[in-house]
């Protein structure tokens, strides 16, 4: 369900990273509060290097899986971080926005990084559906 809402949320204005914590508000996972944090994560954390949408949902991780968590669920979030990049990795090879955008038009961009989008929360609802 996190892939369907972030997908509307993405083309409809959101950014990639926006689109993911805004879905997963939605779906009671993370707090409001956690969106404008997530503002920034877009366009290789504004610098071309991490995908907006690996980093973010490093971030929804921490909120469940950190410390001091309020769900009161194990300090596992790093364990669950590798993981999350470790299965990108294997579907798309790297997690560096600038390698995964080479030669891509600005004008088709938001189509291209849509399968980010929808690959990051494929993984992301794996991961969480296991213990939260």
């Amino acid at each position: 369900m996190i892939k369907k809402l972030a997908l509307e949320y993405f083309f409809n204005g959101y950014s990639c990273s926006e689109s993911i914590v805004k879905a997963c508000i939605d779906e009671g996972l993370c707090d409001e509060s956690l969106l404008p944090c997530a503002t920034t994560f877009s366009s290789g954390m504004s610098s071309g290097c991490s995908c907006g949408t690996v980093t973010v949902a490093q971030l929804v991780l921490g909120y469940l899986f950190g410390r001091n968590n309020k769900f009161g669920n194990e300090i596992i979030a790093r364990e669950k971080a590798a993981q999350l990049v470790e299965e990108f990795k294997k579907i798309n090879k790297v997690t560096c926005c600038k390698v995964l955008s080479a030669g891509v038009e600005p004008s088709a961009k938001k189509q291209h990084c849509s399968k980010f989008v929808a690959d990051t929360c494929d993984i992301l609802e794996s991961i969480v559906r296991v213990k939260v």
